[in-house]
């Protein structure tokens, strides 16, 4: 069976976030027609679906880092800031985003909170099983597309 990690990203962002914009669960706020998605950017998306292509991203970095709060995240989806003359220096992306979305994909139940070994402190989130099986059919739908795209993971 294909697993996330067989197949490229681009191709599994974009057909989970197909089967995530398919969930009555997940969907975008409206204030997100308003929001940059971090003080690196200079304008809003301008993708139609971006917010499911973020839930995608999302879900899949959970599942490959996880345990993972939604600071963290937050980085991972950061950039570099103009200073105009000075430096660029590295910042956060949009930490309400990352918490939303976060929210959004423990409401489904394809996310969940991860406990430490005394079992009182959550440390992040994880994925669930139906989490990982959605992502593994996901990777398995795109395996052709990304082995015409990538002729050498045919050997994978």
């Amino acid at each position: 069976m294909t697993t996330y990690h067989d197949v490229p990203a681009d191709l599994l962002i974009s057909d989970l976030s197909k089967r995530l914009g398919e969930n009555d669960e997940i969907n975008a706020p409206e204030w997100t027609i308003f929001a940059k998605t971090g003080t690196h950017r200079e304008n809003p998306p301008v993708q139609e679906d971006w917010w499911f292509v973020r839930s995608a991203a999302v879900l899949r970095k959970v599942a490959m880092k996880g345990p993972i709060g939604a600071n963290h995240m937050a980085q991972l989806f950061g950039g570099p800031k103009d200073r105009g003359v000075k430096p660029n220096r590295a910042v956060a992306g949009s930490r309400k985003i990352s918490r939303t979305i976060l929210q959004q994909l423990t409401a489904a139940g394809y996310i969940a909170n991860a406990h430490n070994t005394t079992g009182n402190v959550i440390t992040g989130k994880v994925i669930t099983p139906s989490g990982q099986s959605l992502l593994d059919e996901s990777a398995h739908a795109v395996r052709g597309a990304a082995e015409e795209k990538y002729p050498e993971l045919v050997r994978y």
